[in-house]
């Protein structure tokens, strides 16, 4: 997208998005716009309070001004959701030049303006995947908005890399969106496989795909039970980038189930259409290994994504059933809707072992449990590591995509044993699901000592301004790029 610049000179733009905070320094910034803007003294003041989600416009010169609010102590997501929501709702009326500015303190600039820019540029975002009428889906191509300006006084020598990294991620995330919010039908394992094999050649980073028979030879055999049910061979991805050759690697695991029926153990009919999103742990692990080579950040990573459909069939495992693994540990089976911790297991039992990362990270839709919990404001996090729990719970609060840790305690490790193979699927108890589950995990891990388990599931699919029910959110790209950049400095 060659229409992103820093404004140089003063010439006004055909529409101007201010961003403004209600706080001490509200009454000043009001005055500062009404006398570049020739306004009446008081005008702004007693019109516009800077509450959340208040939006103010004026013409000036035939030139449009839009004043958001964003209330007390926004943070980034506040920043970015104001924007992308205001360009969402008003892009069909956008048009000619854009510019943007945030009037943050000095301290918050550089985050400001990526939120506010990431915001203008998701706001683009339309998920009209299948229609055949596009209209008004494509604002930022250049036939209607021609530039798009980061407006401010402040000098400084950084802004075309905000910029860029900003331009790039938010590729990224709409990319992940197209992924997580295609139908079943248009995503499947192999479309997942498709998708990591493009962005590795565009990108510069080594993909290799386990088709069905290679995964057999490889004895990924949780991987192969709950692919049974399907006509779609499962996949299993691993990705590697190598921007520290000799240096340490960081390991991503995503659940990849394009779609979930819960198999024999089928779930209601009411919300399954849903369950199109039940790979949005792979998309986030995914979008991240792609922007970690877009970007070239100082890193190694290593990414697996086993991916399947879990369906049914006359073939489909069956609760009580008795499956084996990648790590050589057997599995009961008690209810194959908890198919996506057993393609993990497979996961992360191939990561230790082939690649034993410093550190290796889990992102995966995995349970009601954990909405009921934390509903859409926060992923669960599950860690043994205080360093890096500190370090994603305090990037999750400034970037907008928060974690909240949550026990791994063993006294839950006793709810998931099996009398007849090492260990089941799940606990049969109506409580503390999301534990149990990180418990399960955890017996795949070999008690890495920097194991992170996120647990996705009320936030990589949520309610927003894109479409009338749910869509994805890319949830997780941000967090872990941010969480990367941290690792560089190491």
């Amino acid at each position: 997208m060659n229409i992103l610049q820093k404004q140089i000179d003063n010439e006004l733009s055909n529409f101007t998005l201010i961003a403004l905070e209600s706080n001490q320094n509200l009454e000043n910034n009001l005055k500062s716009l009404e006398s570049r803007y020739q306004l009446s003294s008081g005008v702004l003041q007693n019109n516009f309070k800077a509450e959340a989600k208040e939006v103010f416009h004026f013409l000036n010169h035939d030139k449009h001004v839009v004043l958001l609010g964003l209330g007390k102590k926004p943070g980034f997501a506040e920043y970015l959701k104001a924007f992308r929501i205001y360009v969402h709702q008003n892009k069909n009326k956008l048009n000619g030049d854009i510019a943007i500015e945030t009037m943050a303190s000095p301290e918050n600039l550089e985050w400001s303006y990526k939120a506010a820019l990431n915001g203008v540029l998701l706001g683009g975002y339309c998920i009209k995947l299948y229609k055949a009428d596009k209209n008004g889906c494509a604002p930022f191509n250049g036939d209607k908005i021609t530039k798009i300006t980061l407006q401010s006084d402040a000098k400084n020598d950084n802004w075309n890399q905000w910029i860029e990294e900003t331009r790039l991620i938010s590729e990224t995330q709409m990319s992940i969106f197209d992924l997580v919010n295609s139908p079943s039908n248009k995503k499947y394992p192999q479309i997942l496989a498709d998708w990591a094999k493009n962005s590795g050649n565009k990108n510069g980073y080594q993909v290799e795909i386990f088709d069905k028979d290679q995964c057999e030879k490889k004895g990924l055999e949780a991987l192969l039970a709950v692919s049974k049910g399907s006509e779609n061979p499962p996949v299993f991805i691993i990705a590697q980038y190598l921007g520290n050759p000799g240096g340490p690697t960081i390991g991503l695991v995503g659940k990849g189930v394009t779609f979930d029926t819960g198999g024999i153990s089928l779930k209601p009919s009411a919300n399954m259409h849903m369950m199109k999103s039940d790979m949005g742990g792979a998309a986030a692990v995914l979008g991240t290994i792609d922007i970690a080579a877009k970007m070239k950040l100082n890193v190694n990573l290593v990414a697996i994504v086993p991916s399947t459909e879990n369906t049914v069939d006359g073939l489909a495992i069956k609760p009580g059933d008795v499956i084996g693994s990648y790590s050589g540990k057997t599995i009961e089976v008690i209810d194959t809707d908890a198919e996506g911790r057993l393609i993990l297991a497979d996961g992360l039992s191939y990561i230790v072992k082939n690649f034993n990362p410093q550190i290796i990270i889990d992102l995966a839709t995995l349970t009601g449990n954990c909405i009921m919990a934390l509903g859409s404001a926060a992923a669960a996090m599950f860690t043994l590591d205080n360093e890096i729990s500190t370090s994603l719970e305090n990037l999750g609060h400034t970037f907008g995509e928060k974690v909240w840790r949550m026990p791994l305690w063993d006294i839950y490790k006793e709810d998931m044993q099996s009398d007849i193979a090492d260990i089941k699927n799940l606990s049969g108890k109506p409580v503390a699901g999301a534990i149990t589950a990180a418990k399960f995990l955890e017996y795949f891990t070999e008690e890495h000592p920097k194991w992170v388990h996120l647990d996705i599931a009320g936030v990589a699919y949520t309610d927003n301004e894109f479409s009338m029910n749910r869509s994805g959110t890319s949830w997780g790209i941000r967090l872990l790029f941010e969480f990367l950049k941290t690792q560089t400095k190491k």
